[in-house]
């Protein structure tokens, strides 16, 4: 998965005491009004998919809080239908990726995942929540990246038509439209991106 070395340090995937920011996962509930400009403003449509990305730590007790998410998760999917699938990657992050026609059921479940981990006392391992978007003209994946860390939202546009490229005028579209009805990181040094393998792919892909 298409992660690259920088956003360790640039979005606090560090030791706990290194944290500068506490989690906040109240947060995310600004992209559920914010979705409805995408698409009603924009033109981009929810894909149906959204993921939370997390570092993994080697003890029982944190394989005992992702096995709560887990266990929410499951319990969620027979109310919202929800799906959610656990996998992980070779930077040592862990992805909790979740599908769902209905995008309030998205945030609400990425929300539940993210909050579980703070009250097990590891917010400082959440990395990013990511959701995706798609140009009904055109097919082109767009993203909306929240940093736990930075406590802000900023947008990814890859370009397909080439590698480990940015479609920078469709990051100032979204920023321009949603900049204030979401948080949106004013640094642009950390609007790092999150390369999928392949062009059309997600990043957890």
């Amino acid at each position: 998965m298409g992660l690259l070395d920088g956003l360790k340090s640039a979005l606090g995937i560090k030791a706990e005491a290194d944290a500068t920011r506490d989690a906040d996962p109240e947060d995310l509930f600004g992209m559920s009004t914010a979705y409805l400009t995408m698409e009603a403003e924009l033109g981009y449509a929810p894909t149906g998919d959204a993921a939370l990305c997390f570092a993994d730590v080697d003890s029982t007790d944190f394989r005992d809080a992702v096995a709560d998410v887990e266990a929410i998760l499951e319990a969620g999917e027979v109310e919202t239908g929800t799906t959610a699938e656990f996998t992980s990657d070779d930077h040592g992050y862990q992805w909790v990726v979740l599908r769902d026609e209905e995008f309030e059921d998205l945030v609400t479940s990425i929300h539940f995942a993210a909050d579980t981990l703070v009250e097990a006392r590891y917010g400082s391992r959440l990395l990013a929540a990511v959701f995706a978007f798609e140009d009904e003209r055109d097919g082109q994946l767009v993203y909306w990246i929240y940093s736990f860390r930075r406590g802000a939202y900023y947008p990814f546009a890859p370009d397909d038509r080439a590698e480990h490229e940015r479609d920078s005028g469709a990051e100032f579209k979204l920023e321009s439209n949603l900049d204030g009805e979401l948080t949106v990181e004013s640094d642009k040094e950390y609007w790092y991106p999150l390369w999928p393998d392949r062009a059309g792919d997600h990043p957890w892909e």
